[in-house]
Order: structure tokens, then sequence, then C-alpha cells
């Protein structure tokens, strides 16, 4: 899989830019302040629907305009794709697949496959449980789409659940009536064990990538390993090890509605909800403790670089070879780490990298290199104007 052509407007800095792109080693060099994360961060955008340096859309829209807009040609064993992404301020966001609307943009999801490492991973293992979590459903949803779809289910039916609880309390000590909380437990629980079947098996998954990918960067320091921490879950199925079965997702629904049972009392004193896999962690261990407090700045590099290139291998086994994009990732890292990077990288089908400067990128990558500059003559920066409508997206 590879990105044949990259297509920006009116995204973050950019206001017109369109790139050809092939396979190999492409990277983008320039100053800091040229936009080159941008083009990275909107590639990567196309493939998970969410930012890696924001939760939020309205930052990506550049300044001044009403919508930003992200397109790509994605080339797949030989097939050629046009995913086009409209981002809007105040409506919905649009998509089009090969110049079609799609019903959602979350249909687009699947076309193109990306693992992105950028400064920002060192949260994954120092950062709160909610950038691992989001780390894990990525993942999930990069091998089984349709994910997406129990993710947003989950979220509204966790948010109204949520509000309900915040007036419930007050509501049962006058009717006694939680019929109403009855109906959204079964739903929550529902969309709950689907997910939560997906993360157990991507945990498992993943694990023997993660400890090798971690003993080739960090040959002389503990071993490394993932598990799965739940408060709620019964230990026999936090075990990486153990083999993922069909009937999971049937016995987690059963679990988690039981335990919402057992939590009511408490969720209705604290108007939260307190069980579900919104309180789950991806636990990182080195040796017999917990990275995060307990690694060192070195080995949270190496972790983070891990994690990601244990992404790559396995998303390389289950499907379409993803397209590896390394933003300004190798001056932070030390010979080894990027000896270690820099042959994965010497093996993907396409890798779009960034740096300031040539002597950032390891010469055995041979990359090929644009130069990105926010000033000067537009023809140093783009291939090409790209062409969309003035109106957006085509009905």
């Amino acid at each position: 899989m590879f990105i044949r052509a990259l297509s920006l407007r009116d995204f973050r800095s950019w206001e017109q830019a369109e790139f050809e792109l092939s396979t190999g080693r492409t990277v983008f060099l320039g100053a800091n302040g040229n936009g080159k994360t941008n083009l990275l961060e909107a590639a990567g955008y196309l493939s998970t629907l969410g930012s890696h340096r924001v939760s939020a859309d309205a930052p990506l829209i550049r300044m001044g305009a009403e919508r930003a807009r992200i397109g790509a040609t994605v080339v797949n064993t030989g097939r050629e794709l046009r995913v086009d992404l409209e981002l809007n301020q105040g409506s919905a966001n649009r998509a089009q697949i090969n110049r079609s609307p799609a019903r959602r943009p979350r249909d687009i999801l699947g076309i193109l496959h990306t693992v992105l490492f950028a400064p920002e991973d060192l949260a994954l293992v120092r950062g709160d449980p909610g950038e691992r979590r989001r780390f894990l459903d990525e993942l999930c949803t990069a091998r089984l789409p349709r994910l997406a779809a129990v993710r947003a289910d989950y979220d509204r039916v966790l948010k109204q659940r949520s509000a309900l609880l915040k007036t419930a309390g007050r509501q049962a000590r006058s009717s006694g009536d939680l019929s109403t909380l009855d109906v959204w437990d079964g739903h929550l629980a529902e969309h709950a064990a689907v997910l939560l079947a997906q993360r157990l098996r991507l945990v498992h998954d993943l694990y023997p990538h993660l400890a090798q990918a971690y003993r080739s960067i960090a040959p002389e320091s503990r071993p490394a390993a993932i598990g799965y921490r739940s408060s709620y879950l019964p230990p026999e199925f936090l075990d990486p090890a153990r083999e993922p079965g069909e009937g999971d997702a049937a016995d987690l629904g059963a679990i988690v509605l039981a335990e919402l049972g057992a939590a009511r009392p408490r969720e209705l004193e604290r108007g939260v909800c307190l069980v579900g896999p919104h309180r789950d962690d991806l636990e990182l261990i080195l040796g017999d403790a917990p990275a995060k407090g307990f690694a060192s700045h070195g080995e949270s590099w190496s972790f983070a670089l891990a994690l990601r290139l244990g992404a790559f291998e396995l998303l390389r086994t289950t499907g379409a070879e993803p397209v590896l994009l390394l933003d300004d990732v190798f001056a932070e890292l030390d010979r080894r780490r990027r000896r270690a990077l820099a042959e994965v990288a010497a093996t993907a089908e396409q890798v779009l990298i960034t740096a300031a400067v040539p002597e950032d990128v390891p010469a055995e990558l041979d990359a090929t290199p644009i130069p990105v500059e926010m000033s000067g003559d537009p023809a140093h920066r783009v291939s090409r104007i790209a062409e969309f409508g003035p109106a957006g997206l085509s009905e």
C-alpha cells in the first residue's frame, strides 16, 4: 500500500498543495514552522479520522477558512482508490470515495493504513490512560474497520447513560423507578462486549511483536511486556497469553452487565459510569515493574518506539502493509534506536519522513528529498496546486 498523491487545502498552515509521491522513502525537508508535520498529520487523519496532535478538528482548519480538505490517491495491490475528506466548521464532516459521496466519514476507514511515530508518542508511556486506550482502539479499527461504528455507538450510549446517572439518584429516591437505566445498561454492555473482545485479541496478537521490537531496540534493558488492565474483568481474561475465543463477546457482555448492576449504588451516588472500556488501560511493563513511573527517559522512548514498530509488524501480517510515517523522530533517538527504526523503514513499501536537515535521516535509507518552504516560490514546496471545487466536495 502506498500514497500516490496527497492533496491539501486550508489544512493547518497549508492554503493549497498537492504532492506526487512514490514507493520507497521520501523525506520532507525544511526548517521548523514550514508545515512538514502537517503533511503527515493529514495522511494520518485519512487513516484514523483523528489527529495525533489535537483531539478536536477545529485547529486543523486554517485560520479564516470555513473548511479544510484532505485527499489522497491510495494504491493497494495494484488497485487505485481516491479518498477525499472535508472538515467543516460548525457542521458535519463529509467524505468521498472515488469522487462519490460516502454515507459517513468513517466509511473511508480501511482504505489507507498508516503507522505514525512522532515525538508526542512519549505520552503513550508517560501520559494518561486515554492515550493508551486511543492507541488500542485505532489499531483495533485498522484491523477491523467496522469497529468504528461500535466505538461511536459505545460513546453515544456512555454519554446518554452518564447524563441519566446525574439525575437518576434523585429520581430513584422519589419514585424508585430505574427501568430507563436498566435499558441503557443493556445497550452499554452490548457495545462494550464487542470493543473489549477486540482489545483483548489485539493485546494477545501485539504482545510478541512488541517484545521482539523492544529487544531489538534495547537488548541490554529489562524485557518489555503488555497486558490489559481492568478492575471488573476476571483475571483469566487479562492474561495476554490467553488465546481469544469466539464466545468471548457474549461472556464479556454478561460480565459487564453484572458489574454494572453491582456498581449501581456507587454510580448513583457519584453520578458517573464506573464500569466499561472507557475506564480501562493498556499496561506497559518493564521487567517486573510498570513502565510508567519506573522507566528511564531512554527506556520510555524505546517502549514508545517498540509499540509503533510492533503495530507496524502486526498490520503487515494481517493485511495490506501500512504506510510508515516518521515525524521528526530520528533527531530524538540515539544511534541504536535510529538504526533499529531505519532497519524497519528500509523494508517498508512506503515511508514518509519529516526532518529539519538531511543529516537527521540515516544515509542508508536513501530517501528522496522534497523541500518544504512556506515562503518563497511555491514550486519548491508543492508539485502542483490541488484542484478542489470552490464549494467543497461535490454532492
